[in-house]
């Protein structure tokens, strides 16, 4: 799993010569379960968002046309992101407590719902759309907002903007930058500069909470 992250331009280009458009239903199909399992915070994101932008425009410029279609991609990739977190926000909602009791500690990590909880007394129904950019948080966001009972229109109104920020944010990324010689070179330590500038704002977070719990302490 760790090999195919960070080297997931490597393995996405081959998928492809290999199954052709099936790898619009793989897309598809990761990127729904990462958002809309509770369990599956672990598969790769953005980074499979970056690289597949980074193919669709090798494919552009290619003289002999290509497999990797942008304009796939910019519906898919969108259409999969709201639907799992809907499922997501659903499973919350009807089954979240019971998850919750059984899986915690095992599958379902309390910490994770708690640093998301968190996030929604900071940020609200807002939570939703930033949580997109956070790993691990998007994951938790939906299902902690059904466990809420968040009114299901504005849970749906923020969904569908963020997994259109989302999913053509980190596409056009690729798509424009990803075949850069430098980046393309060090693909690899992009990856991780990704998932660190995500986790950024709840580093930040977590400084200012400890300090103001030092300063009400003092």
């Amino acid at each position: 799993m760790i090999d195919f992250i960070l080297h997931i331009d490597v393995h996405l280009a081959a998928l492809m010569a290999s199954y052709g458009i099936w790898v619009y239903a793989l897309l598809f199909l990761i990127l729904f379960i990462e958002t809309g399992l509770v369990v599956m915070p672990f598969l790769p994101g953005d980074s499979l968002i970056f690289a597949a932008g980074a193919l669709a425009a090798v494919t552009m410029r290619s003289t002999t046309g290509g497999q990797m279609n942008i304009w796939v991609l910019v519906a898919i990739l969108p259409l999969a992101a709201v639907a799992g977190d809907a499922m997501n926000f659903e499973i919350g909602k009807n089954f979240g407590e019971r998850l919750l009791s059984r899986f915690e500690g095992r599958i379902i990590n309390r910490k994770h719902i708690a640093d998301t909880e968190a996030f929604f007394e900071r940020h609200g129904g807002k939570t939703i759309l930033l949580a997109r950019f956070v790993p691990f948080v998007r994951t938790f966001a939906p299902f902690v907002a059904g466990i809420g009972r968040m009114h299901y229109g504005r849970f749906a109104r923020f969904n569908v903007v963020g997994g259109l920020l989302w999913a053509w944010g980190f596409l056009f990324l690729g798509f424009f930058f990803g075949n850069i010689p430098f980046v393309k070179n060090n693909f690899e330590f992009v990856i991780i500069g990704i998932v660190l500038i995500s986790v950024i704002p709840m580093f930040v977070q977590f400084i200012i909470n400890k300090l103001k719990a030092r300063r009400n302490a003092a």
